[in-house]
């Protein structure tokens, strides 16, 4: 099931705080959600409305090792570009470094090492 649709976008877009802490368990927030189904349009809306790109906790610990667990690779590089920190450790696979080796993509791999 998508995480994000029309209708789930103009809630976002016109909710405050930006930073829902909405998704409890696997996915500790909305950032990190849409980052992980490569929701690329909603991360850029998340992210403009201040969403914290280094939000930790749950299984994935933050967006960007959500982003390379997946491969989403335009995802990954907007998170970058954004000040993710690519080093920050936590969550089920260690680091965004880890997720991304551990599932052999090479490209995020290589994103990821800069």
């Amino acid at each position: 099931m998508p995480i994000s649709t029309p209708k789930v976008d103009s809630i976002l877009v016109h909710s405050r705080p930006y930073h829902i802490e909405a998704i409890k368990g696997r996915l500790s927030n909305t950032l990190q959600a849409a980052a992980l189904r490569g929701h690329r349009n909603l991360v850029q809306i998340l992210l403009d409305r201040g969403a914290d790109v280094n939000a930790q906790g749950g299984e994935y610990s933050n967006a960007l090792q959500a982003a390379s667990l997946e491969g989403h690779q335009n995802v990954v590089q907007m998170l970058l570009d954004r000040g993710a920190d690519s080093n920050s450790e936590g969550g089920e696979y260690g680091n965004a470094l880890q997720a991304a080796s551990r599932e052999g993509l090479e490209k995020a791999v290589q994103m990821l090492l800069g």
